[in-house]
This record gives structure tokens, C-alpha cells and sequence, in this order.
């Protein structure tokens, strides 16, 4: 390797370590306020804790974006939409899933879109590695025996729906990375509330106006929409879609921290085991994602 060839090396490195980061951060404030909005649930159902988390937070990105200060063509205006309203129903079908389902094992379940997708758009050997204890931190982390027939079938369905939807989701954000990403998360936000906003207000009707809630209700919108989506793009549009599906492995792990610490569900040592394992296939995913780029650049 030359020395002019160093400044490079260390740039990919660079290049990688600041999506990864902005991910984990994504992560960590998406589980934090889905642990919250999770207590609202009895106030103004999934279907009204979706519509603030999703309106909440597009009105926040778009004063903050401003994105008419960019230019749009009719082609990415397309990919934007699509982004968003995968995202609404994403969200939506994942809300109704934690109304019977505990949170991490939702996510858990929901995680399986994105696995998936990671083993479709695989090719090393090491990928497979990586994948491997994801999906056995997965499984451990899932219930089995009889607390599994508890887990209510109506409540898999929706987590199963939202896997498909996530899936989606981080194929139709890349097809928008080549957007201005506070304009393509802002606008997909939007895209996304014409799905959401008339679905909660046919559930929740007039309490969606509630002062108490609206405060309540952005706390979700910031934390569970406009901070993560915002993170989440600078990630899509820097990290390749297998790198990214197997780095959010991490989220399902997040979730059943999250759920202990804000709403006092319980972990059992095998599960603790699980967090353990998929925490090593997401750090292991994004060493080795680090070193091809590095190996690319010399």
C-alpha cells in the first residue's frame, strides 16, 4: 500500500464507523420511545399512538427541513412516497402487534423482514457468520414451549406483516438515498401520514386532542420518528442493504433492554444469552463491513 493510499484507508473507515453510529443511535431512541408510546396505548389505542408518533414527527422534520428548498423530480418524489407509506404501515402493523405481544419479542418477529433480506443480498462466507448468531439470538430471545402457544397468534400476524413491511422499508430508503436526506425523510414522513393520521382518528377520534396527550404524543414523535428516521437515513445512504439488515439486529436486543427498564417486562437467562449473541453479530458485521472497505479503498 502507498502512502498516498493511506488518507483513503482511513476515510472508509471513517466512511462506515459514522453510519453504524448513526443506526445504533436510531435504535436505541426508537426502542426508547416505543417503550413509551406503549403506554399510551390505553388512552387512544395502537392506531392513535401511530398517528402521533408519524404526524408529530413529519410536522417536526419539515420545520426543521424545510424540504421545498430542494429540488424534486416526479421520479424521486415516487421513491419518496413509497418510502413513506411503507413506513406508515410498518408502523401501524407493528403497533397493533404490541398490543398483546411483549416488546421484545415483537421486534424479535419483526426482525425476521430484514434477516431475511441480509441472507437474499449475502455473499461471503463471514456474512453468513454474522447472520447465523442473529438468528440464533433470535430464537432465544422468542419464547418456547409453553409461554410460546401464550403468545397471542392475532398479535404474530401483525409482527409478521411488519417484518414484510421492514423489509421493504430499507429496500424503498435506499432507492430514495440519492435524495437530500433531511428532504426524503421529511417528505416520507408526510407520505406516511396521509396512511396513519385518518386511521387513528377513525379509532381514537376527538382524544387525539388532548393536551395531556399531544405533550405525551411528542415525546413519541421525536423519539420514535423524527430522530430515528432521520439516523436511519444517513445510515441507508451510506451502508449497503445486507450491512445494514444484520446491523439492526441490534434493535431486537434494544427493545428487550428497553421493555425491563421502562415497562418491567421480564428476561430470562437464556434471553439474556440471546442479547449477548445478537450484540456480537451486529459488531461483527460492521468490523468486517469496515475492513472491505478498507481492502476496496487500497
Amino acid at each position: 500500500m502507498t502512502a498516498t493510499a493511506l488518507p483513503s484507508a482511513r476515510d472508509a473507515s471513517v466512511s462506515t464507523l459514522m453510519p453504524t453510529l448513526s443506526l445504533i443511535g436510531a435504535m436505541a431512541s426508537l426502542c426508547i420511545g416505543t417503550s413509551f408510546a406503549k403506554s399510551l396505548f390505553p388512552e387512544v389505542g395502537a392506531q392513535g399512538t401511530t398517528a402521533y408518533r408519524i404526524v408529530i414527527g413529519a410536522i417536526i422534520l419539515i420545520a426543521f427541513w424545510r424540504p421545498w428548498r430542494f429540488p424534486l423530480t416526479r421520479r424521486n418524489a415516487a421513491k419518496i412516497a413509497l418510502y413513506g407509506v411503507t413506513l406508515a404501515c410498518m408502523n401501524l402493523l407493528f403497533y397493533m402487534a404490541l398490543r398483546t405481544l411483549p416488546l421484545g419479542v415483537a421486534i424479535a418477529i419483526e426482525f425476521t423482514g430484514p434477516l431475511t433480506l441480509a441472507v437474499a443480498l449475502s455473499r461471503r462466507a463471514i456474512d453468513f457468520v454474522w447472520i447465523a448468531c442473529a438468528l440464533a439470538g433470535l430464537l432465544l430471545l422468542i419464547p418456547t414451549g409453553q409461554s410460546m402457544h401464550d403468545l397471542d397468534p392475532v398479535g404474530i400476524a401483525y409482527a409478521l406483516g411488519a417484518a414484510v413491511c421492514w423489509a421493504l422499508y430499507i429496500i424503498f430508503g435506499k432507492k430514495a438515498g440519492n435524495v437530500h436526506g433531511g428532504q426524503a425523510t421529511s417528505l416520507g414522513l408526510l407520505a406516511a401520514t396521509m396512511v396513519a393520521l385518518p386511521v387513528g382518528a377513525a379509532h381514537a377520534g376527538m382524544a387525539l386532542l388532548d393536551p395531556k396527550l399531544i405533550l405525551a404524543g411528542i415525546a413519541v414523535g421525536i423519539l420514535s420518528s423524527a430522530l430515528p428516521y432521520s439516523l436511519e437515513m444517513v445510515a441507508l445512504r451510506r451502508l449497503p442493504q445486507k450491512t445494514f439488515g444484520v446491523l439492526l439486529s441490534m434493535e431486537p436486543a434494544m427493545g428487550a433492554l428497553a421493555g425491563v427498564i421502562v415497562l418491567h417486562e421480564h428476561l430470562s437467562g437464556t434471553q439474556w444469552l440471546a442479547i449477548c449473541g445478537i450484540i456480537i453479530a451486529s459488531a461483527g458485521c460492521a468490523a468486517t463491513a469496515r475492513r472491505q472497505n478498507r481492502a476496496a479503498s487500497a
